[in-house]
């Protein structure tokens, strides 16, 4: 395949991958001559004559794989964004080779020499910061990837690493085929009472878009509570909407949850850590299992505490319609009639006002100005993977051309759930490249011609993908180990935690928050009910987050052997054990659909949000506090921290930026939970 449009750099402006271009029969010739590509390199390295050093090891393995990176990215992105039958089958092969392939590079012995004779020589060589922790970086990386075991145990650790990539992608494979399955379709609209005019409409478009003309569909986002349940009258259809969530592949994914805890537990043994937890934080800013598990001791009683208080407020509430007792479909419902009740505040008033291109353009991208000297132009000409997917070109305040930002807002049928960054593109001044990322949302399209109206929970995911975005906007790192969001994942959260505060910052709100067919500005008395109603409902958001924390560490703190024979019961005692057992909050995500700890990077890591957002509330009442203007804050965060990536270690950059380490209590404050 001569003219594969992987097989030589993308001639479109940052390398941009030419989606025109490309097709699914491109993908296979890609990767496989990738692969090959880059163990060649490999091989040169090792056969090189010439003594090991920094140029001829780690800057040539730096370099290598530049056919393999461009294909991987862009699969990436569309196995998430615009799957197929095709694709996923693709995925379904490639996950396990391209695992070997890792494996084949980590566990060459030649290669481990030399970095190691680097490694041991390394306070002779002269080398600047960033080039010093590449080498401490990488010689890490092959440890804890096993170049250290006996070539049994690197036998055993190549079967356990394709096993994990082969049912990782089967476990999320699942959950899309379950997601799909389970979408609610309905006969008409009056089954859909309480819900807007709009969002009503939205289902109508998503019955046609799905083959069921005529009919009103409800699908399911990736959580576990459904958006819909805080405004359906109809018990019976809440209960039957977040049956559906809960129950989401309990057949496929239980038996899968438990072999990937139980090779993970098994691989974490062969580098002899206790449990898959501890070889995780190990490399992470938390350090050890001790300093998590002692922070979310900390949480649960007061998270708990806050929920049952809350739930006895929506008991009496639920209790004049004779409800005798407060299920699960009936909390969002009746915190919506309180939340009315207690602050006059109703969510269904303020979606006219958070129209998404005006909170797109007039919000996030206008905070970006406000901090960072941004500004955003679109690039019509330039055509992304999806037609949803569109371009954005971005400029520094003196017009110098910093990089591209795709954004694809909308669900759809081959979209997996929920909302993420991926860099098409990586940052690296060693490559000569400047970022190209994208944000993915799932924000439901509307019929044609009618204005996308958002929750405000959906402007949070908004601002808080942005932040992601940013953060690999702005790296400025020359080793592409580094770019971007190449930080600890209990660090990587931190950025754009960070920039859900502009969505609130007065200057930002007022600019955005404007009606979408009138253009008067949001209320000033929406505004204050809004802040007095800033805690309500924390106690069940920490719990239903802590509920699936908790669940994700249960699964990773199972040592080495223990069988587990039913995954949901696992998933109960585990809940029991962690005095979560709230029958009336299910976690955020139950086992069998919790994708980010079975099919992606979080697995032990889901604290991390948690753990980010301590530094995140810290750095929020920096921001508020220090003295500079907005635009010099923002310049600090970014020099200090955003352009860093990896290069600097986390916390250091954390320390830079506010002065000293951080301190839990902004964010005990903002969640109530003092």
């Amino acid at each position: 395949m001569s003219h594969n449009p992987f097989f030589a750099p993308s001639t479109l402006a940052y390398e941009l991958p030419p989606f025109a271009e490309i097709r699914e029969e491109h993908y296979l010739p890609a990767f496989e001559r990738g692969m090959t590509d880059q163990l060649a390199e490999i091989a040169a390295i090792v056969a090189d004559p010439q003594a090991p050093t920094f140029d001829n090891t780690l800057v040539a393995l730096e370099r290598s794989g530049a056919l393999l990176r461009r294909v991987w990215l862009a699969f990436d992105n569309q196995n998430a964004s615009h799957t197929s039958p095709a694709v996923q089958e693709l995925g379904a092969e490639l996950s396990p080779r391209l695992a070997a392939h890792t494996d084949a590079i980590h566990l060459d012995a030649g290669l481990f020499a030399r970095i190691s004779a680097l490694y041991e020589a390394r306070d002779t060589l002269g080398l600047d910061p960033e080039d010093l922790r590449l080498l401490e970086r990488h010689h890490l990386r092959f440890v804890r990837a096993g170049a250290r075991l006996s070539a049994a145990d690197q036998q055993r650790l190549r079967e356990i690493n394709a096993q994990l990539a082969s049912d990782a992608t089967a476990f999320q494979q699942n959950v899309l085929a379950a997601t799909r399955a389970s979408a609610l379709v309905l006969d008409s609209a009056e089954q859909l009472d309480g819900l807007s005019a709009d969002t009503i409409a939205a289902a109508a478009e998503n019955g046609r878009a799905l083959g069921h003309q005529g009919k009103y569909v409800l699908s399911l986002k990736n959580i576990s509570n459904q958006c819909e349940l805080s405004r359906l009258t109809d018990r019976d259809l809440r209960a039957r909407l977040l049956e559906a969530s809960l129950e989401r592949a309990v057949e496929t994914n239980g038996p899968l949850a438990i072999r990937l805890a139980g090779l993970r537990a098994e691989r974490a043994a062969l580098f002899g850590y206790p449990n898959h937890a501890a070889y995780v934080v190990a490399d992470e800013t938390a350090g050890t299992v001790e300093a998590v598990d002692a922070m979310l001791a900390r949480l649960v009683p007061a998270a708990v505490t806050n929920a049952e208080r809350e739930a006895a407020r929506l008991a009496e509430a639920a209790s004049a319609d004779g409800i005798a007792e407060l299920a699960a479909h009936d909390w969002a419902y009746y915190s919506e009639r309180v939340r009315q009740t207690a602050y006059d505040l109703d969510a269904a008033v303020l979606r006219p006002y958070f129209e998404l291109e005006r909170v797109l353009h007039d919000g996030v991208f206008f905070a970006a100005g406000l901090a960072y000297g941004l500004t955003f132009t679109e690039r019509l000409d330039l055509i992304g993977y999806h037609p949803d997917a569109r371009v954005f070109e971005v400029f520094e305040a003196d017009g110098t051309a910093l990089g591209l930002f795709l954004g694809d807002f909308h669900a759809r049928d081959s979209k997996i759930g929920g909302a993420w960054m991926n860099e098409l593109v990586q940052q690296s001044g060693l490559l000569g490249r400047q970022p190209v990322v994208v944000n993915n949302l799932n924000i439901a399209k509307p019929p044609a011609g009618e204005p996308v109206l958002l929750t405000w929970d959906e402007v949070r995911t908004l601002f808080h993908e942005f932040g992601h975005a940013l953060h690999g906007l702005f790296s400025d790192v020359r080793h592409p180990f580094f770019s971007g969001t190449e930080v600890p994942r209990d660090f990587v959260e931190f950025p754009s935690q960070v920039n859900e505060m502009w969505m609130t910052w007065p200057e930002v709100l007022a600019n955005y928050a404007k009606h979408h067919v009138t253009g008067e500005p949001l209320p000033a008395d929406l505004v204050e009910k809004m802040a007095a109603a800033q805690t309500f409902g924390e106690g069940f958001r920490t719990v239903e987050y802590l509920a699936a924390a908790l669940l994700d560490w249960a699964w990773h703190t199972v040592p080495a052997g223990r069988q587990i024979a039913d995954a949901q019961e696992f998933e109960a005692a585990a809940l029991a054990a962690a005095g979560l057992a709230v029958p009336a909050i299910p976690p955020r995500y139950r086992t069998t659909y919790f994708n980010h700890i079975f099919a992606n990077d979080y697995s032990a890591g889901y604290y991390a949000y948690i753990w980010s957002e301590v530094l995140d509330a810290d750095t929020v009442e920096w921001f508020r506090t220090n003295g500079r203007t907005v635009r010099e804050s923002g310049g600090v965060f970014r020099a200090e921290l955003l352009s860093r990536g990896g290069s600097v270690d986390a916390l250091d950059c954390f320390r830079a930026v506010v002065g000293r380490d951080p301190e839990i209590a902004p964010l005990l404050a903002r969640r109530g939970l003092q």
